[in-house]
Order: C-alpha cells, then structure tokens, then sequence
C-alpha cells in the first residue's frame, strides 16, 4: 500500500550544471518562473558552512580555529588555504558535500509534500561530485569557453588567470554533455534560452505524468 501511495504523487529529480559562466543561473531563474522549485546547492553550501555546527567544528579542525573570526567564516583566508592544493581542497569538498547532499535530501522531501511534478538542484560540481547519480535527469547548460570566461570577468570583475584557475577545478564541458539527458546551448537571445526551458519543462511535465499513470 505503501509504494500504490508514493506512486500516485511521483516527483521528478532534476540536476542543472555547467561550466563557469555557462548561464547556469540565468536558466534557474527561468524554471522558476514557470513555478519549478530550485536547489541552489553552491548557495546553500555558503549557508551550511555559516551555520551547520558539525560541518563547522569539522572545518575547525582541518583547516585551523582561524578560518572562522567571531562567529563568521573567513572564506578569503579558507580559499587561500586551499588554492592551488587539490589535496586540500579534496578534502574540503569532502566535508562540504556530504552535509549539502543530506540537506538536498531534507528539502526535496518538503517539496514532495507539494506534490510537484519535478525539482531541480543547481550545481556547478553536480558531475564531479557524483551527487548526479541520485537524480532522475541531468541538464548541462554550455557555451564556448571565450564566451564564459568573457561572461564571468564582467560579473565577477576578475582577470582571465583567475578564471582559467577555477576552470580548471571543473570537468570540460563536453564531458559532462556526454551524460546529459538535456542540453541547453546558451549562446542566443534570452528568448532563444527560454524556448530551450520552456521544451525541456514540457517533456519533464510529460514524463512525469506517464509515472503517475
């Protein structure tokens, strides 16, 4: 009886990545404006990391006491410790992603209990972390790499060294189009990437509705 109740209000599990400057957000916004729940897992790290006491007492402990001044993270003096050290950040990623995973779980739970046919979880290391493989679908948004860096520079007011760095921290992108199930090409007009939203909303609505059938 159990499994007969689950399935008659399905809910789909979306993922939304991409490179640095593919237009990740720009893409979420839009999903939402036609009513889908977002998870903003980088967002929501930021969070955990300011107020989750185990994951703090955690980042205490392998990255020193000063990483936090009266209460609040230090995330200049953090990232400096981690930078241009894989191992480190390995390691800081391997404090930070299991608490941001079990959070994704507590708030996709909330949002079933709305009975929506799908959410997304937005991430720029969905691919690399492996958490994609807890989800039903994977949206890759790409562009070409001088459009992003140009993108990211302009936002970020950032050289290209820097940006190349952080890049660099990220799968190619067409790597992770190999495993996408949708990819967006943000490389038009806005109403050229709505439209892209707009079919992939539609064929997630439909595949939804088949579940609950």
């Amino acid at each position: 009886m159990k499994r007969k109740a689950q399935a008659q209000h399905p809910m789909l599990k979306a993922g939304i990545t991409g490179g640095i400057g593919s237009g990740k957000t720009t893409v979420c916004k839009m999903f939402e404006k036609l009513g889908m729940p977002v998870y903003y897992a980088d967002d929501q790290a930021k969070y955990l990391m300011q107020h989750e006491h185990f994951l703090i007492d955690q980042l205490k402990k392998n990255f020193g006491e000063d990483v936090y001044a009266n209460g609040k993270l230090d995330r200049k003096l953090l990232a400096g410790k981690v930078f241009n050290d894989p191992a480190r950040l390995a390691l800081l990623n391997s404090l930070v992603h299991p608490a941001v995973f079990r959070d994704t779980e507590r708030w996709m739970e909330e949002q079933k209990e709305k009975k929506v046919p799908y959410v997304l979880k937005e991430a720029a290391l969905l691919v690399e972390t492996g958490s994609y493989k807890a989800l039903d679908k994977l949206i890759v948004v790409t562009a070409p790499l001088d459009t992003r860096v140009q993108r990211v520079s302009e936002r970020d007011k950032t050289n290209e060294e820097e940006i190349m760095a952080r890049v660099k921290n990220q799968l190619p992108e067409e790597e992770k189009v190999k495993l996408a199930d949708f990819v967006i090409t943000n490389t038009g007009s806005l109403e050229e990437l709505e439209q892209q939203v707009l079919k992939i909303h539609e064929q997630m609505i439909e595949e939804n509705s088949k579940l609950a059938v």
